[in-house]
């Protein structure tokens, strides 16, 4: 792979990390252990993905992912407690597929990682938090199904084919944004809304007992 495309597996990786960190994982150490990521020969060191133990703790680590993020409010405390998790792991997934004898580089992919990771880890726990309002139960384990499949697909073609992972990330990326701040101003309304229904609605004044 060139650089062009390394960096694209970097991005999807890092962003995909911000979804479902331990899939990607998952999915990253297989793919190198049936040789379906072709790693240039500074990246050997990234067989470890391959390693039994780790594949072993990645597949853990995904069923109870996919487990918790079906329940409401479950997952709010699983993205809660992610919040440093995720963006760490993206960024030490980008840092892993960078010369190493390239500081510069590697600084650049830590950051762009660990932001990318926390972009679309935001988006994520953000898009929770205004589904788990409604009142139905079945809205978050739809979407979060709709995660799952969007995951396994996006990290199959970056795999695939590294020369579409940039489009991938770039993708993603806009996606996020536009998520973020679309959910932001519907809140943003949701609480304006509700101000005005408070102040437009006053109490009633207690009945007084009839004069004497």
């Amino acid at each position: 792979m060139g650089i062009v495309e390394i960096l694209g597996v970097a991005g999807s990786l890092s962003l995909l990390a911000g979804w479902r960190l331990y899939l990607t994982v998952l999915a990253t150490g297989i793919a190198m252990h049936f040789g379906w990521l072709p790693l240039p020969e500074h990246l050997q060191a990234l067989q470890v993905f391959a390693n039994p133990w780790v594949l072993g703790v990645a597949a853990a680590g995904t069923v109870a992912e996919f487990l918790a993020d079906k329940i409401a409010w479950v997952d709010s405390a699983w993205d809660g407690s992610h919040s440093i998790i995720r963006p760490l792991g993206g960024a030490l997934l980008a840092l892993a597929l960078v010369d190493a004898s390239d500081p510069a580089w590697q600084v650049v992919a830590f950051l762009l990682g660990g932001g990318g990771a926390l972009l679309s880890h935001g988006a994520k726990a953000t898009t929770r938090a205004v589904i788990n309002v409604s009142p139905e139960p079945y809205s978050n384990a739809v979407v979060s199904t709709g995660e799952d499949i969007a995951t396994g697909g996006l990290l199959a073609l970056a795999i695939a084919f590294p020369p579409l992972a940039i489009a991938i990330a770039l993708l993603m990326a806009i996606a996020a944004v536009i998520v973020i701040i679309a959910l932001r101003r519907l809140l943003r309304n949701i609480k304006a809304g509700m101000k005005k229904m408070l102040a437009a609605d006053p109490s009633p004044a207690p009945d007084l007992p009839p004069p004497a």
